[in-house]
């Protein structure tokens, strides 16, 4: 999930230099767009790896 964030990011950056190149609002939208992607990338995959792990120091139930 972590690739995809870092990706997001790269794609995002590259529009955001597209659309100050051009002068392009559409560009501009398009990198707004990329960005907020990788925000709930990043959320979603924060939030999925955050599961508890099992307590081992507990004996085992009989």
């Amino acid at each position: 999930m972590l690739v995809l964030t870092l990706c997001a990011a790269a794609a995002g950056f590259a529009l955001l230099v597209t659309a100050l190149m051009t002068g392009s609002v559409i560009w501009a939208w398009g990198c707004i767009a990329v960005c907020v992607l990788g925000a709930v990338l990043l959320l979603v995959g924060a939030l999925t790896g955050r599961k508890v792990p099992p307590d081992h120091s507990a004996p085992p139930k009989r």
